[in-house]
């Protein structure tokens, strides 16, 4: 007999915020939140004394401020997020290595294979939750069901440092009567519609018919009435390699001076390219991303062979995209900014590759090479990286990032 598919869908609770207050527990109690300080800064994580007041990720600083006026905010410290993050998702390998990461706090894992060894699917999500508090000091909420489904609806019925199991034969019932806003990809906008419609509940969602639903979903009507029902076949996709690297940046102040902008991108571009070393990859494609002051985001592209982690060269590359948009759209207010590296391999294969180049010129962005064609910062990229890791990202900056002093007047 079969041994019966077993999903678990496990979430760190308020993440980025229980690693702030583990780390300093003069914090605990206290309505903390994690994200950024400026007049534009945005929630990335809400602890769960400030959600009292309203106040959760996603929403502008100023309106938390506004909710809860004793808001202890803390920037968010992402090398530590992905420390943490590292050994939660050692924990999941030690039990499956069906593994599916969403994001640094959130995961499905498929453990049907693993209840021979490892017991119940209750038992196994149980033995996680317990390694994760052991190693981690933190606390995460589990969801068992037999599919993905399902299984993140029970991680969150629970919350927080919650284990849920629902049962195949449980499922009809629990949706029946669960609001329509629990479903996934059903926002406040799409629900209030769906409210107006007389649609409050799963059940609603499942019974209604072709003509109510499909001016609101069009072809996907039939598919969303399945997941009102809770049917999901979706397996589990063991995480394959990683797509891009990026870094970006929203201004407290819309920028428009070219040279300022000119700096910040090469503060990204240089950020970026240390993310990709310390992840042994090169990249074949930087996109670089502009959102101006009226929240229109445009993209540029550009892709160079051989692939680079050559920090100066993608400074020249996000350049010469920059430079382009300007030369298009001069004198527009700039909200935001960000590098994207794409088209990844291992950096072993590139030095292969290249190590049987001819000595000259390169195709790629860095026509800069050294004897022997090695390239210009082949040295000095993982010096900066060495240092900045023992004394902080800002210990170190490069002359071309810094602001120049305005020019002397004559008399």
């Amino acid at each position: 007999m079969a041994t019966a598919r077993a999903i678990l869908h496990v979430d760190m609770d308020a993440f980025y915020a229980s690693v702030e207050v583990n780390d300093n527990p003069a914090l605990a109690g206290l309505p903390l939140v994690v994200g950024g300080t400026g007049p534009r800064g945005v929630v990335a994580a809400a602890s769960y004394a400030v959600r009292a007041y309203g106040v959760h990720s996603a929403m502008p600083m100023g309106e938390a401020r506004r909710r809860c006026p004793d808001l202890v905010v803390v920037r968010p410290r992402m090398a530590r997020y992905r420390e943490v993050s590292a050994t939660v998702f050692g924990v999941f390998a030690e039990f499956t290595p069906e593994i599916e990461g969403l994001s640094l706090d959130e995961a499905y894992l498929d453990v049907t294979a693993s209840q021979g060894l490892f017991g119940t699917p209750a038992g196994i999500a149980a033995g996680i939750k317990a390694r994760i508090r052991e190693r981690t000091g933190l606390t995460a909420s589990v969801g068992v069901a037999h599919n993905k489904l399902v299984a993140k609806i029970a991680s969150d019925l629970r919350k927080p440092d919650g284990l849920c199991v629902i049962e195949r034969h449980e499922v009809a019932a629990l949706f029946a009567g669960l609001p329509v806003g629990r479903l996934h990809g059903i926002g406040r906008k799409t629900g209030a519609r769906l409210e107006a419609l007389g649609v409050h509940t799963c059940g609603d969602l499942a019974r209604a018919a072709d003509g109510l639903l499909k001016p609101v979903f069009g072809r996907y009507a039939d598919n969303v009435r399945a997941r009102a029902r809770g049917d999901d076949e979706r397996p589990v996709v063991v995480d394959g390699e990683e797509k891009q690297v990026s870094a970006e940046e929203t201004f407290d102040v819309d920028l428009t001076d070219p040279r300022r902008l000119d700096r910040e991108v090469g503060l990204l571009a240089d950020r970026a390219a240390g993310r990709l070393r310390d992840k042994a990859l090169v990249a074949g494609c930087l996109t670089l991303k502009i959102r101006t002051a009226d929240f229109t985001t445009v993209t540029r592209s550009l892709s160079f062979t051989p692939p680079t982690d050559d920090t100066r060269a993608l400074m020249r590359v996000a350049g010469r995209l920059l430079g382009a948009w300007l030369a298009l759209a001069p004198d527009l207010p700039v909200r935001l900014l960000g590098v994207s590296l794409k088209d990844l391999c291992p950096a072993l294969q590139f030095d292969l590759f290249s190590a049987a180049e001819p000595d000259g010129e390169r195709s790629g962005p860095d026509r800069q090479g050294g004897p022997n064609g090695e390239r210009a910062g082949a040295r000095l990229d993982p010096a900066l990286d060495r240092i900045r890791a023992r004394f902080g990202a800002t210990a170190l900056t490069r002359a071309s990032s810094v602001p120049k002093p305005p020019k002397p007047r004559a008399d």
